[in-house]
């Protein structure tokens, strides 16, 4: 047996089901190979990776569904064998969402255990404490759970690669679908966002999308802020049912339960408008947290939808999930999770002997374009620190995020209640 230890979790609406049981046993600290009970030679043959992550606190369901991600495709690869006979351990520990409690992790991570990766760290404010210390260290922080423009540097920082679209690609995508086919003024969205780095990187995103709409001054923009790790979003509201004419869309940044308790009051309020989510507002959480709602609620997607069985690695992903919990759920987050630990398993099968930091950044690095079933091509390069820079729309409706195209989106506008 594998020790692990488990704490319970609700089922998250929005996920994908995948047993007959609606809970989910969510794991806190892997241990994927029992070193007390194997010989001193085979324990030492193991690939240590270390994660900081939130598995606690109002982050806590994004932080454990990017863990039980990267959980399934490390026992995928144990399962056979390990990659080139080295089996593979992680080693999670909780932030909490707030970066004074990232620090010290990566240091414990990096120095004290030695791991070759950092993988599936969640947030912009704690990837913001973890960058340096990663690049000081000179080891990789890979697939962090973040969109921040301060990853993803031109040319790019050698420690840092990420798997998933950025903010800024994120609300690019909505605001050219709200303006290109919705046909609203830029002066008609408004934003709400976390007062931190992550709100700041999808503001900028957003703004910088506009701008090359002609937005000629920013100030136009109405953009209501709210504190991290609350949810105290009334002041946001009472500024945003001030504006004159009233925004038609609402571009969010932000945690799901401040989101959710926004979206509840600006519809109890009267006012009507679309409302957009970044992906790291988690599709899931967020279902749960609105309940029955009205109104019409769009989140964009750095993954496909886990439903979509039709594409090899999502058939891959039920499996390997199946394997570490028959009675789990499957949602976006966890599929994130997931592909990053996909592609960090191709790049590993590409060196032949000890897998050290520099060795694993060059072999990632080697991959060049490849194909692992998603449905679109990714591409890692010495220039090219992003896997995937596409973006997938979903709706909620009956009580779930599910996916569409652009063209609904946009006829989402002009909907009334």
């Amino acid at each position: 047996m594998w020790p692990i230890l488990v704490h319970p979790r609700e089922r998250a609406a929005g996920a994908v089901p995948r047993g007959p049981c609606g809970s989910r046993r969510v794991v806190l600290s892997l241990l994927l190979v029992a070193t007390l009970s194997l010989p001193s030679a085979a324990a030492r043959a193991e690939t240590l990776l270390g994660m900081s992550t939130a598995l606690s606190g109002p982050a806590m369901d994004l932080g454990q569904n990017m863990l039980h991600g990267v959980q399934a495709g490390l026992a995928r690869a144990n399962e056979a064998g390990g990659v080139n006979g080295r089996r593979l351990r992680l080693i999670a520990l909780d932030d909490g969402y707030e970066p004074s409690r990232t620090a010290p992790n990566m240091r414990r991570l990096i120095e004290k255990k030695g791991v070759v990766a950092v993988i599936g760290n969640v947030g912009t404010p704690t990837a913001i404490a973890a960058m340096p210390i990663a690049v000081q260290r000179k080891t990789l922080l890979f697939a962090p759970f973040t969109g921040a423009g301060i990853l993803r540097r031109r040319p790019p920082e050698r420690y840092v690669i990420n798997y998933r679209a950025s903010y800024a690609e994120e609300t690019a995508a909505m605001v050219d679908t709200l303006i290109d086919r919705g046909r609203l003024r830029p002066e008609e969205i408004a934003f709400f966002t976390q007062r931190d780095g992550y709100g700041d990187a999808g503001f900028a995103g957003g703004i910088a999308a506009l701008k090359r709409h002609g937005l000629a001054d920013e100030n136009r923009i109405h953009h209501v802020r709210y504190e991290r790790n609350t949810d105290a979003v009334e002041n946001a509201l009472a500024e945003l049912l001030l504006v004159e004419p009233s925004p038609r869309a609402v571009i969010m940044v932000g945690a799901y339960q401040p989101c959710a308790k926004f979206i509840r009051l600006t519809e109890e309020s009267g006012l009507d408008a679309l409302f957009l989510n970044v992906s790291f507002v988690g599709s899931a959480p967020l279902a749960l947290a609105l309940g029955r709602t009205h109104a019409r609620v769009v989140t964009t997607q750095v993954v496909p939808y886990p439903g979509d069985t039709d594409l090899p690695l999502v058939r891959d992903f039920h499996a390997d999930m199946e394997r570490i919990d028959p009675n789990g759920t499957d949602s976006f987050g966890a599929l994130e999770g997931y592909i990053a630990t996909r592609i960090l398993l191709a790049a590993l099968e590409r060196i032949g002997g000890v897998p050290s930091r520099e060795v694993l950044i060059n072999a990632l690095e080697g991959l060049g374009e490849f194909d692992l079933g998603l449905g679109t091509p990714l591409r890692l390069g010495p220039t090219e620190h992003q896997a995937c820079h596409r973006v997938w729309p979903t709706v909620l409706r009956d009580g779930r995020f599910v996916p569409i195209d652009w063209a609904t989106v946009a006829r989402l506008v002009g909907r009334r209640r």
